[in-house]
């Protein structure tokens, strides 16, 4: 019953995530249509809003086992999901049962579909109304793209948050850091604390003068943490260059997540702040997100010999970090698998991957994949070596068998390539 209906849910509303940019539905008043119908539960959340081109899923998932850790009912909302559509809506760690996702649609599909709505504001509806109805103490969501237009801005949250900004969906966001930071920063809400993950001298005006015209005072979270050592054993000092906490262990241990530390520590400080406690859970949230919350694909161990990770970063921004820690790791030869959908921006993204790789490339299977032979075509005349497979699953075989115990095999370029992958090994 419940696999039937997610197929028919599947088919019938349009994914982003799938087909791209027709299935992006401009406005909020779809969203509050179906609100309405199911009692708009997102007037009964305590939310922590985060927005951002990069690092929003680890920040969300970061703050969410800090709430955990504090004693917290926490609900949880991110997008896309890896293997399971019910990722996405957690609370304390635990998906949505099939019970509970049943029973919404059996109530309230037949008024959905009058309304047409787009799978991310149905996922929305579902998820607002799964926290209302099982009373969180604070929710903690994501958003799904952009920000100003974007179906999760309908909440009123304690705080809001941007990660960073940099170039990506410039057909629907805007084709200038500035533009796409005025999306963002729509998240920001009159008198409501805002959390800026980095500075960016493009979208940094953008956010102050907008959070000035809210009265939403404006925290820079570059300025005030720094993070030294190794991720598996860090410091984290504040801005007088005190240390706060020391042997701090990150279970995802890719080198851009110090920016979603520092991120996720200002984030921390508001909440308590917000909604004070005298238990200080920071350390142990940090080395629990992954427990806590489920968090799969960011800098993701699979094996050991070799040496195999995946991570879903697949923009220029979180390419390029992945791709300079991966480069400077020691290794007999590195060897990635490798695929793209077909509406990112491949040609900025071909020069930062490393020539002396091996590639193994594919196409996830969904429309918005780009054809194997035509990224492969793409990489050859950047002088790298890709061979092409008919799936992810053939090319990770592949490069498997290929790898001596020495050699880093890595899987990425998007999240469809690690989802399906993660799917297959589970």
């Amino acid at each position: 019953m419940y696999k039937s209906l997610l197929e028919e849910i599947f088919h019938a509303y349009p994914m982003y995530h799938k087909i791209g940019s027709a299935a992006y539905k401009e406005g909020l008043e779809n969203i509050e249509a179906l609100l309405n119908i199911v009692g708009n539960p997102e007037k009964k959340l305590k939310a922590v809003h985060i927005a951002g081109t990069n690092g929003k899923g680890s920040v969300a998932h970061l703050t969410a086992s800090y709430c955990q850790e504090r004693g917290l009912k926490t609900g949880l909302f991110t997008s896309p999901h890896l293997v399971d559509f019910r990722e996405r809506i957690r609370i304390n760690g635990d998906m949505i049962t099939e019970e509970q996702v049943l029973d919404f649609f059996n109530r309230y599909k037949p008024e959905f579909d009058k309304l047409e709505p787009s799978f991310f504001e149905m996922t929305t509806a579902l998820a607002f109304w799964h926290f209302a109805e099982q009373n969180v103490d604070v929710a903690v969501v994501e958003v799904g793209l952009g920000g100003r237009l974007d179906a999760t801005n309908v909440l009123h949250p304690l705080l809001s948050v941007i990660t960073n900004i940099s170039l990506e969906h410039t057909q629907l966001l805007g084709d200038t850091i500035a533009k796409i930071a005025f999306e963002k920063a729509g998240i920001i809400k009159k008198d409501t604390p805002v959390v800026v993950g980095e500075f960016h001298p493009e979208s940094f005006p953008v956010f102050t003068d907008i959070a000035e015209k809210n009265n939403a005072p404006l925290f820079l979270a570059e300025d005030n943490y720094t993070i030294n050592g190794d991720l598996s054993d860090c410091a984290i000092l504040d801005v007088t260059g005190k240390t706060l906490y020391e042997h701090v262990e990150l279970p995802i241990q890719g080198e851009y997540q110090r920016k979603n530390l520092r991120t996720f520590l200002q984030v921390a400080d508001l909440l308590d702040q917000l909604m004070p406690t005298d238990k200080d859970v920071t350390v142990e949230a940090i080395r629990n997100v992954v427990k806590n919350t489920g968090l799969m694909g960011r800098w993701q161990m699979l094996r050991h010999e070799p040496l195999t990770i995946c991570d879903v970063g697949h923009n220029v921004g979180g390419l390029s970090l992945t791709m300079k820690q991966l480069v400077a790791m020691p290794c007999r030869q590195l060897r990635i698998v490798f695929g793209m959908v077909a509406d990112k921006d491949i040609e900025h993204v071909l020069p930062l991957l490393p020539q002396q790789a091996v590639y193994y490339v594919s196409q996830a299977h969904i429309e918005r994949a780009l054809d194997g032979d035509q990224l492969a075509s793409r990489m050859s005349a950047k002088g790298l070596q890709p061979r092409v497979y008919p799936s992810i699953h053939e090319a990770f075989r592949a490069a498997q068998s290929d790898a001596a115990p020495d050699d880093i095999v890595f899987v990425g370029g998007s999240c469809f390539v690690v989802g399906e992958l993660l799917q297959e090994l589970k």
